[in-house]
């Protein structure tokens, strides 16, 4: 599934052919699209085609234009406001700034950009920010105008990587478009490839800014699968998840569609299949997913109840039909040490690889040296070590087990060793020497090392 976030679609350039461009979209898997008004003329157009079409997936947005921020007058305000109101529009937009062409003096493009945002935090709809050579203005007056209480969006991101970490603070997402697969956008390609995904939304803003593949062509909603196939490349993940990411995210802003409400046991990212089999977990880390998010890479995965071995064996189906089956999930694996060695059994009989994410303290947890019991069931262990020290770990990793839990994991993963591929992973959190951690696995434990992002799971 696509959807793309930003569009035009009341614009003249599809009056010949509109529908053949909705069912153009269908076919190539674009569930949703938000087409969106930047005049007042066009207020009444896009929300009468999301009304009629609204078994292609079509909402609106509504708006006025940095380039018509002159016009805006409290008669449009009010008019704006009765339009918010209408169940196919899930935002407010696009709004903002344009200092390229400045067909509107700066302050009022600050004028009306200002009370957008308050119509915006009155009606309780996110906004679409557009901002053209504005970044720090852009920023500042999401700020002060407390933008983040309604979040959003930057449509058409163009400014530079501290532009965007600014906005993912205010808990915006950052949206590209056909423009990040041009030739000249190596710039904009190393900023796309910085963010996480958890943050990213794709669109044409279309008929403009056709992507390369077919370039000085009109755009159309079909061919955002381009933006989706240019983040896979940059990000490492197939182009599957990059669409069900970023369509997760596009329903979250715009509240759209229906989010998975049943956690999944077996979840496919990348080449590998993730098993889901507890959320309990012998650590309470700050920085977990699991305090913000049901969800990981677009997947649901808090489960009502753990699933039994058959339940597993049966969401892995042909384990060669992936390059690894990974234990890892929304919780310590390890916790369910009978079904993991149930269920690798099984994996390995027929022909899969295993490894399983942990937090180390296997022996802890059990009271025993569990790793002689997964000797040939468990192909490697990638260990979560994520501190230098151990007032570091009690610190971050808060362990139901307290003092001395550090160097119990290291005391696993030095055991781990004799059975299987080790690495040892660390998340780069404030206060952490990554360096001094890379040297503990590699030199101290000799073990493989793997930097981990917190702000971007799986």
């Amino acid at each position: 599934m696509l959807i793309d976030s930003h569009a035009h679609l009341t614009m003249s350039r599809f009056d010949a052919d509109r529908e053949d461009v909705l069912s153009r979209a269908r076919a190539a898997g674009v569930a949703y699209v938000v087409t969106v008004a930047a005049e007042q003329a066009d207020w009444a157009r896009v929300v009468a085609l999301a009304q009629t079409h609204k078994a292609e997936g079509i909402y609106a947005a509504v708006g006025l234009h940095p380039h018509e921020a002159s016009s805006l007058t409290e008669e449009m305000c009010r008019e704006l406001i009765v339009w918010a109101a209408d169940p196919r529009v899930v935002g407010l937009g696009e709004m903002g700034f344009d200092f390229h062409y400045r067909h509107s003096p700066a302050v009022a493009q600050e004028a009306a950009f200002r009370r957008q945002i308050g119509i915006a935090r009155e009606v309780g709809l996110p906004v679409v920010v557009h901002s053209r050579e504005a970044e720090e203005e852009t920023i500042r007056v999401l700020q002060e105008e407390r933008a983040s209480e309604v979040g959003g969006v930057l449509h058409c991101f163009s400014g530079n990587l501290e532009m965007a970490r600014a906005a993912l603070d205010l808990g915006f997402f950052i949206s590209f478009s056909g423009s990040l697969t041009f030739k000249n956008a190596d710039a904009l390609r190393e900023v796309a490839a910085a963010l996480p995904i958890e943050r990213i939304l794709i669109e044409t803003d279309c008929p403009y800014l056709a992507p390369q593949p077919v370039r000085g062509k009109r755009n159309e909603p079909a061919h955002v699968r381009h933006v989706a196939e240019a983040l896979s490349a940059l990000h490492g993940l197939a182009p599957e998840d990059i669409g069900r990411m970023t369509s997760h995210n596009a329903m979250q802003l715009f509240s759209i569609g229906s989010l998975e409400s049943e956690g999944k046991i077996a979840y496919r990212i990348r080449d590998s299949l993730y098993l889901n089999i507890t959320n309990r977990c012998s650590n309470a880390c700050g920085f977990c997913v699991r305090n913000v998010s049901d969800f990981v890479k677009g997947h649901q995965l808090r489960l009502a109840e753990e699933p039994t071995a058959d339940a597993v064996i049966h969401a892995v189906g042909d384990p060669t039909a992936c390059r690894e089956v990974v234990f890892c999930g929304y919780g310590e694996p390890l916790l369910r040490l009978d079904l993991v060695k149930t269920v690798s059994a099984w994996v390995k009989q027929r022909g899969g690889r295993v490894r399983v994410n942990t937090n180390g303290q296997g022996r802890l947890i059990h009271g025993r040296n569990i790793l002689p019991e997964l000797e040939g069931l468990v192909d490697a262990y990638s260990v979560s070590l994520n501190a230098e020290s151990e007032a570091q770990y009690l610190e971050i990793c808060r362990p139901d087990s307290g003092p001395g839990t550090y160097e119990a994991v290291k005391a696993f993963i030095r055991e781990a060793r004799r059975h299987a591929e080790v690495s040892v992973t660390v998340v780069n959190l404030p206060g952490v020497d990554v360096e001094r951690c890379r040297r503990i696995a590699e030199e101290e434990l000799h073990v493989g090392f793997r930097l981990r992002y917190y702000d971007e799971v799986g």
